[in-house]
């Protein structure tokens, strides 16, 4: 797939900040998953320029459904702060409410569906009555 060059706007002229088309831009930019692969945050930085690209995916009405990432400068990145025991513990408690259903107070051991509200036996309980 060839860039597009009306993607491609180093000056921020067109988009108002530097946009390149997706896999074109320069080094020393990351964006916010490759800065957390890395061990780094943003850490308040505004964003320095932006990826754009034309998805299949994500068509609206028109023939280029048009994506966006932001991109950071890595070289002002700070580190991930650490997990704390309190977040740990915050984090163990909601996970446990998203896998105990509301009707009998079971742990499923997964992640209960939210189209069905409860567990699957539960979900399917009705059905094997009838």
């Amino acid at each position: 797939m060839t860039a597009r060059r009306d993607l491609y706007d180093p000056g921020g002229e067109r988009y108002g900040i530097p946009t390149y088309p997706f896999r074109l831009a320069p080094d020393g930019l990351a964006t916010r998953r490759q800065l957390r692969a890395r061990g780094l945050r943003p850490g308040g930085q505004e964003i320095a320029a932006q990826l754009l690209w034309c998805s299949r995916r994500y068509q609206p009405k028109r023939r280029c459904g048009l994506r966006v990432a932001y991109l950071y400068r890595i070289d002002l990145a700070k580190p991930v702060r650490p997990m704390t025991q309190a977040k740990r513990a915050a984090l163990a408690k909601a996970n446990a409410a998203r896998r105990t259903c509301p009707k009998c107070g079971h742990d499923g051991g997964y992640t209960l569906p939210t189209s069905l509200g409860m567990c699957v036996a539960c979900a399917d309980a009705p059905a094997l009555a009838a």
